[in-house]
């Protein structure tokens, strides 16, 4: 966990990919990783998502590679076969965050409350998704949160280009997740050279 920490921390953006064709994804994943954001959190919204971090994997191993809105063992278990490096999930589901475990995966749960923080604390996990962060407070709770608890937070759900940076001065917060960087639709229509550009703009507004 502490290598992924620094990881996160070095990167500080994380890109939060839905991708409904997985044969889009090394292409997206070159973009990202030539435009300065290696990474991504490939979330299991699709029915690709496990093909897509696959495929990712396969065309760039060095990549650092995610697998969000896990919600099943099962999803687990493709996750880890496709080739993540740790495991995101909305919520804190207690199964979930056993089960990755067990399997020796890292897990980064969703929390946005005391009660939920200590119950992760009390698994033993110590890097956590803020999620939702806008609606569960933003900046303002991350740090009452910060001020009682020694972990560490990756704030997703809200957090735009014009607000990261806030987000980023906590100093509890290791990096964002965000989607504004790969809409959909450009993913869709294989948009490539104005992925690149708002890649290497979250990039930039980070360093």
């Amino acid at each position: 966990m502490k290598e992924l920490n620094q990881k996160l921390k070095e990167i500080k953006v994380v890109p939060v990919i839905a991708i409904k064709d997985a044969s889009k994804a090394a292409k997206l994943a070159q973009v990202l990783i030539e435009n300065g954001l290696p990474c991504a959190e490939v979330t299991f919204r699709t029915e690709e998502a496990a093909q897509a971090i696959k495929n990712m994997r396969e065309a760039f191993p060095e990549m650092l590679l995610g697998a969000g809105t896990v919600l099943t063992s099962k999803q687990v278990d493709e996750a880890i076969e496709a080739g993540v490096d740790f495991i995101v999930s909305p919520g804190f589901n207690p199964t979930t965050v056993r089960y990755c475990q067990q399997r020796g995966v890292a897990i980064v749960p969703g929390v946005n409350t005391p009660s939920l923080v200590e119950q992760a604390m009390e698994m033993g996990i110590n890097t956590l998704k803020f999620f939702p962060a806008e609606p569960s407070g933003g900046v303002g709770m991350l740090k009452a949160l910060s001020a009682v608890y020694s972990v560490r937070f990756m704030p997703t759900g809200g957090v735009t280009q014009s607000n990261i940076n806030e987000y980023l001065a906590v100093p509890s917060v290791l990096a964002c997740g965000g989607t504004w960087m790969v809409p959909n639709d450009l993913i869709e229509n294989e948009q490539w050279e104005q992925i690149a550009t708002l890649v290497a703009e979250a990039a930039h507004a980070v360093r």
